[in-house]
């Protein structure tokens, strides 16, 4: 029998303090941050009923289907979710103008502040604010109405199924990620950007158009003048991003009013050929990409992990058996997540959200036989899918443009909800020309991408690299389940299964020696493992579902991996 009451009784570990209780922003950061996570009223109703009776206890921002919540139940496309809480104001807060900020709410989000309808918001994934100056008071009450209606398939789900198993996930509703406030002054800054060709950066700061920008850099502080809110800044020395070296320039821009911090780095990507085979080059050299797929789910919290600092161990696990990248796979983080990965030197291959009707046969069956061309410009044809794959795929690469650990979007991936392929790599690349694109993962290959991306599972990794950067987007997924930390002991997911740790740790050596290391020299650029830790059924993590087992260590893996990485060279 499956043992996830017990497991998950064993991982609700009590939550001390407000959670999450860190700046949320960390590229646009101001000393202004009341965080309004911890304890609300929560309901569930039926769409047709029109009284709400709060006779819950939820812990924001934790979706209700965890066990962090503190609510632990399923909820269905026909259910409305209502979240309420009263809050105080602190003295001195309110400098002019106050914002409402939401991380994330899935999926279809109505919002009012003492009574007054700040608005709404679709979309799972994507952050979004409300101007509350006019309403705000000392003593104040949220209230946050949310559907989700996630059997439409309109809207981006990534691997939510109310019918979870296999590959598919228990789904999220509502509020996963933080509720903050913040005031700012009238004239206040609201987004800084930045580009670098060469020793130059290019800061522009949106709001404001005159003040000054403090850069620390390792030879010392360079102050200048922003005028018609752009300045350039010329560096002395650069010192370049990677991940054996994730040197952040910090910055502070400073108006007659307003203050922000944050940061920028100095890395370029591009694809070279060198002895006849095409490279995808950090820093000018060509550098073997080496990842795990990421898909951010956790045994207590689902989206959301207890606290942020678990992102960092993560990081940190993968880096320390040499992985220097993560396949953040069809969902979007906080942005801290991202932070993380800038500061400790973690490149991210970013998934954009799928959306539209998975089939079992088109999407999977037919292509793992070999079955993996099709045209897409029929797939998908629902104005309104298409219209927001498109939004959040915009979106997002607006969302994570300043992240130097984003090298690499996904936008399509085993096609999951894909169409008109070629015209969204022409859109995305508009949008932002500096990353590499991989139109589709997998399979269903169009002629406008940056990589032949490739996935192998359920037999050997025999690739030949052709005119385009070699990718193995994904393989492996090799499952082992160390007692006592598995969600379901009767259901095993995996792509070749292994009784012992020691036949585990042995298939996996071998698989990295026998067919990865080969393909190095001969073209193979990029390598994505399957998968960062177990989720629920699927147990081919190299972390065990609650994280608490490392199933390879580090001495039996690192200097494989660095072999690897090191044969591009």
């Amino acid at each position: 029998m499956s043992n996830t009451k017990d497991l998950w009784t064993k991982e609700g570990k009590e939550l001390k303090g407000i959670p999450w209780d860190v700046y949320p922003r960390p590229l646009l950061k101001r000393d202004s941050f009341v965080n309004l996570n911890g304890e609300w009223d929560f309901a569930v109703c039926k769409k047709d009923e029109s009284t709400v009776n709060y006779n819950k206890k939820i812990t924001v921002p934790f979706a209700p289907q965890s066990l962090l919540s503190g609510v632990n139940e399923l909820i269905s496309d026909t259910d409305t979710v209502y979240y309420k809480r009263t809050f105080t104001l602190p003295d001195d807060f309110n400098k002019g103008f106050v914002y409402l900020h939401f991380g994330a709410v899935d999926q279809f989000a109505e919002v009012r502040l003492n009574g007054y309808l700040l608005g709404s918001h679709w979309g799972g994934y994507s952050p979004f604010s409300f101007d509350v100056s006019d309403c705000i008071k000392r003593e104040n009450v949220i209230e946050v109405k949310v559907i989700d209606e996630l059997d439409k398939h309109v809207l981006p789900y990534g691997k939510q199924k109310h019918k979870r198993g296999g590959m598919w996930y228990t789904p999220v509703t509502g509020i996963w990620q933080s509720v903050w406030l913040e005031s700012v002054p009238q004239n206040h800054i609201t987004d800084v950007s930045y580009t670098v060709s060469g020793d130059t950066v290019k800061i522009s700061v949106k709001g404001s158009e005159n003040g000054l920008v403090t850069v620390n850099t390792p030879d010392g502080d360079i102050v200048c003048e922003l005028r018609k809110s752009t300045v350039e800044v010329k560096l002395t020395s650069v010192r370049y991003w990677s991940p054996e070296d994730p040197y952040l320039y910090y910055f502070t821009v400073t108006t007659d009013c307003d203050k922000v911090q944050s940061y920028f780095a100095v890395r370029t990507l591009e694809i070279k050929e060198i002895n006849g085979i095409k490279r995808l080059c950090l820093n000018g050299e060509p550098y073997f990409f080496h990842g795990l797929l990421d898909q951010g789910y956790w045994s207590d919290g689902l989206f959301t992990p207890a606290t942020p600092e678990l992102f960092i161990k993560d990081i940190e696990t993968a880096k320390s058996l040499g992985f220097n990248m993560l396949r953040k796979h069809i969902k979007l983080e906080p942005q801290l997540f991202y932070y993380y990965c800038d500061k400790l030197g973690m490149i991210v291959f970013q998934d954009m959200v799928n959306n539209g009707h998975y089939s079992f046969f088109r999407d999977t069956a037919l292509p793992t036989v070999g079955l993996q061309k099709m045209s897409d410009k029929c797939l998908h044809c629902n104005k309104e899918t298409r219209g927001a794959f498109i939004k959040s795929m915009l979106d997002t690469a607006q969302l994570l443009k300043n992240h130097p650990s984003v090298c690499y979007w996904t936008i399509f991936n085993e096609g999951w909800g894909q169409f008109k392929a070629d015209e969204m790599y022409k859109l995305l690349k508009k949008a932002d020309g500096t990353r590499f694109i991989d139109s589709t993962s997998g399979w269903f290959r169009r002629k406008k991408t940056d990589v032949d991306s490739r996935h192998v599972y359920f037999k050997k990794v025999k690739l030949k690299a052709s005119d385009k950067p070699l990718v193995l987007s994904e393989f492996g997924g090799y499952s082992y389940k160390p007692e006592g930390h598995v969600f379901n002991t009767e259901q095993t997911y995996g792509y070749a299964k292994y009784e012992s740790r020691e036949d585990f740790v042995k298939a996996i050596s071998d698989l990295y020696n026998n067919e990865i290391l080969p393909l190095v020299p001969m073209g193979l650029c990029a390598a994505v493992y399957t998968q960062v830790s177990d989720v629920e059924d699927e147990t081919n993590g190299i972390l065990s579902y609650d994280r608490e087992v490392l199933k390879i260590q580090p001495s039996e893996f690192y200097e494989i991996s660095e072999t690897v990485k090191n044969a591009v060279k």
